[in-house]
């Protein structure tokens, strides 16, 4: 099993606090990580692991939603020389699609691990479930990109770089509003999408085909979910809180 914090007090600024605690309990690295391009009906699901540097994180530092495109940007900018590593694992439409996103996140969030340096003795894991599992030692944390410098500096690399990509896109697919919206519903995006049909950048097992007459015969389903890699329950090594 994975354990479950909620008890931290969520604030504007993160802390080492959860990473602490972790170190003190066995782990020498400590890395954080975070997800973006869940709920899209475009473009790809990223997820960043970030280690944590030495000294104070770059002032403004939150949660990524709480930031503004160029707050998030600037502060981006300053993570990079800060994080002692961060790697990023990428999941396309067409593998969401094939496995579903509970195991394009597993298959996302172990490419980001296995790109870093040295391998995480401990993960923090933003939200409630594990989706990672074995052999990672996984922490789950409740509004970990608010409590957790390490998963707030994840959340922020990874929604910049996706948004730099879904807007590079934007320039062959104009009108979907990628550059604004970064391949989530938006009023821009439904009215292009009902006009020209989705991009292959679309991920066509997503209800909203069914939204679309013209285009719902292009909706894919999967005859039963990918257990590759591990199962739902699959889930990592217990660090205990005691």
């Amino acid at each position: 099993m994975t354990t479950t914090s909620t008890g931290a007090s969520p604030s504007a600024a993160p802390t080492f606090e959860v990473e602490d605690e972790l170190r003190a309990r066995g782990a020498r690295v400590v890395a954080g990580v975070d997800e973006v391009g869940r709920g899209a009906w475009a473009g790809p699901l990223l997820v960043c692991a970030a280690v944590p540097g030495e000294g104070a994180p770059p002032a403004g530092l939150t949660d990524s939603k709480r930031l503004t495109p160029k707050r998030r940007r600037d502060i981006a900018a300053r993570l990079g020389p800060w994080v002692a590593d961060h790697a990023f694992g990428w999941s396309e439409p067409a593998e969401i699609d094939e496995v579903g996103m509970t195991e394009a996140l597993r298959r996302a969030a172990r490419r980001a691990l296995d790109g870093l340096t040295a391998r995480p003795d401990a993960v923090i894991l933003d939200g409630r479930h594990d989706f990672i599992g074995r052999p990672w030692r996984v922490r789950t944390q409740v509004k970990g990109d608010l409590v957790c410098v390490s998963v707030a500096a994840a959340a922020v690399l990874a929604k910049v770089r996706r948004d730099a990509f879904m807007a590079e896109l934007d320039a062959d697919h104009p009108g979907y509003g990628f550059d604004r919206a970064a391949g989530y519903p938006s009023p821009a995006h439904r009215a292009t999408l009902a006009e020209a049909g989705p991009t292959p950048h679309h991920r066509l097992s997503w209800s909203y085909l069914d939204a679309l007459p013209r285009w719902k015969h292009l909706r894919r389903h999967r005859v039963a979910p990918s257990t590759a890699g591990g199962g739902p329950g699959d889930e990592g090594e217990q660090l205990s809180l005691l």
